[in-house]
Formats: C-alpha cells, sequence, structure tokens
C-alpha cells in the first residue's frame, strides 16, 4: 500500500471522526434543549398593572316564549314596572303586571387594557330568577360598573346560549347544557376609558403566574443578557422581576415591552397530577414518579411494583477502574468491569 493511500485513509477517518463529533454536539444540544421547556415571557407571565378589569350590571331580558320568570318574583316585576315607568308608561302598582316572558338577569364583562371609547366587548348573561330558559331574549339596555361604581361600558343585544330545553305534556323532558346563561357578542361598548400613562414608566414588573425561584431566576438572566444595554432586571421575590429602564436607553416604552415579552425563558416544571372527576380524565407531567402502591376501586385494579434486574458481567471482563460509573442501556443500568448491579424497575 502506498504512503498516498495511507495518507487518504488518514484524512477520510479524521473527516468522519469530525463530522461524527458534529453529530453527537448537534444530538445532545437537541436532547438539552428539549429538556429545558423553553417558553416566551408572554406566556408565562404579565406586566404589573396590564391586566383586566371586571364589569358588572343588572338587567331585564324579554322575548321569552313563556320560559320567563315566574309572577311570584315581586324583584323582576318590579324592576320591570320602573323600566316601563321611565319609559313614560305609569303603571300604579306590580300587581298589575303579569308576564312570563321576562327574565332578572346579572351582565358580566372583562374591560381590556388601554380600550378605547366606542369598543365593543363581549358579556356573559346570566338568569338569577327561575327562568327556564333565556333562549330568543333580548338583553335591554344595561349599564355595566366597575368597582369603583362607574358606568365603563353599556351592554344590549341578543342573547345566544349554548344548550337546548324540551319538554312534553306527560312532563318528561330532555336538557343539554345550561339555557339559563348565555352570551352576547360584542354586546356592550366601552363608554369610559381608564387612563394609564404607561408610555411615561420608568420601572416595569414582570410577574410570573405560577411563582418558581428557578424559573424567575434564569427570567432574570436571561432579560440581562438579551437587553443589557437597556434595562436592568433584579429580582424581587418568588414571582416577581423588577425592570428597571435605563435613562440613556433611548427607546419607546411600548417597543421595549414587545421585545421583552418575546424572550425565551427556560421553564422549570414541577411534578404535577392534574384530574377531573367528572371525565375520569388524569394528566401528569414529566417529572411525576409513582413508587409501589396497588389500589382497588369496583372493577378496577391497578398494581405498580418493582422489579429486581441483575447485570451480570462476564467471568473474565475486564476489572472496574477507580471513579468508574455504571451506564445505562435498555433500561438496565450496565456494570463496567465486573460489577454486578441491581435496579429496581417500577411497572403500572
Amino acid at each position: 500500500m502506498s504512503r498516498g493511500m495511507v495518507k487518504n485513509m488518514r484524512e477520510r477517518s479524521t473527516y468522519r471522526m469530525k463530522i461524527c463529533g458534529v453529530v453527537v454536539c448537534a444530538l445532545f444540544c437537541m436532547i438539552f434543549v428539549d429538556s429545558m421547556h423553553a417558553a416566551r415571557i408572554k406566556d408565562i407571565a404579565n406586566i404589573g398593572g396590564v391586566r383586566d378589569n371586571q364589569l358588572i350590571g343588572y338587567g331585564l331580558v324579554v322575548g321569552l316564549n313563556g320560559t320567563g320568570d315566574d309572577v311570584k318574583n315581586g324583584f323582576t316585576k318590579e324592576t320591570l314596572v320602573n323600566m316601563l315607568n321611565r319609559q313614560g308608561l305609569v303603571i300604579p302598582t306590580s300587581r298589575d303586571v303579569k308576564a312570563d316572558n321576562v327574565a332578572a338577569v346579572m351582565v358580566t364583562a372583562k374591560l381590556p387594557p388601554f380600550v378605547k371609547q366606542g369598543t365593543r366587548i363581549d358579556v356573559d348573561v346570566s338568569s338569577i330568577g327561575n327562568a327556564k330558559s333565556l333562549l330568543g331574549g333580548t338583553l335591554l339596555m344595561t349599564p355595566l360598573k366597575g368597582a369603583d361604581g362607574a358606568v365603563y361600558a353599556v351592554a344590549q343585544g341578543s342573547i345566544t346560549i349554548g344548550g337546548f330545553s324540551a319538554s312534553g305534556a306527560a312532563g318528561g323532558g330532555v336538557t343539554k347544557n345550561h339555557t339559563t346563561a348565555g352570551r352576547i357578542t360584542n354586546g356592550a361598548t366601552v363608554e369610559k376609558e381608564l387612563t394609564h400613562e404607561f408610555e411615561k414608566s420608568k420601572v416595569l414588573t414582570v410577574n410570573l403566574y405560577q411563582s418558581d425561584f428557578t424559573t424567575l431566576t434564569r427570567m432574570a438572566e436571561v432579560i440581562n443578557s438579551a437587553m443589557s444595554s437597556v434595562v436592568d432586571a433584579r429580582l424581587v421575590d418568588s414571582s416577581s422581576v423588577r425592570v428597571e429602564i435605563k435613562q440613556d436607553a433611548g427607546i419607546n416604552v411600548v417597543k421595549l415591552v414587545s421585545i421583552l415579552e418575546n424572550l425565551d425563558i427556560p421553564v422549570d416544571s414541577v411534578a404535577v397530577v392534574v384530574m377531573n372527576e367528572k371525565t375520569g380524565t388524569v394528566v401528569m407531567g414529566e417529572n411525576v414518579r409513582i413508587s409501589t402502591v396497588a389500589i382497588a376501586h369496583g372493577n378496577l385494579s391497578i398494581q405498580i411494583k418493582e422489579e429486581k434486574r441483575v447485570s451480570q458481567p462476564l467471568p473474565f471482563a475486564p476489572q472496574a477502574s477507580a471513579g468508574s460509573a455504571p451506564t445505562k442501556k435498555g433500561g438496565v443500568i450496565m456494570a463496567p468491569g465486573g460489577q454486578t448491579v441491581v435496579t429496581p424497575e417500577s411497572k403500572v
């Protein structure tokens, strides 16, 4: 074999080793990134002060086909009489009112942050009397108030419900979902804005939805690494990061928040088990570990046990060097050089 051929073989071997090294590094990076579960800041946290505000109001729904409140409900009749009096129709007493196509309801809505006057928002309508159904009803003009008692929106419109109810003359019937609660899409008009000079803010507070020291520490590190020239992030507690905007930042606050909330943060997930007793659904996170246990319930029997697996080396296997550790292969820990390792394995 000539020297040229040997040289070419060595170069090819070196090239293959480099390629293998790159592939191994890439696989390691993929495994590492997958295990960290990165998420955007906007998906796991919010900016302090930027939130929805709750609105509530009391109103009347009319146009029901005999499925409204009973005439015995005094507050429904009183409300109807007062409404008719404001419209110029004088009714002496509520005893003169006998209508079963009217229902008293509570109306709720969420006022988004920075919403402007004239914006339309959705409202939820729920019966507070003994009405059988709100199907086909129309909500009359209802003021929606905030916690301070001020009116911020006015709701009115036709109600859409997500169920139905049908009954026969003999008393039988069928009902699906709730017929006494509905929704009006774009049913309220904002009449008053919430004042907030957000563009003049010098300090922002980022609050995690779920408090976690590890995730919050990583968030502060990512913010300082990516935006160190314009902000300084400091930890406050297990759920808040204080972001101070530097005086010479020269950037609009709205644009700064847009950049900040799109940063990816490695989220540290905790062991969580969520159970829904109505549907029987059980959801477990990846960090959940189940030890030996037996469960019996009705016709269901679950048993979790551990099996001992022994890894026995060959008779002439070399002795393990000092500091060597067992390696995992195919679900079993393989011992290097003449060591026998017994490993428990859980099964459901």
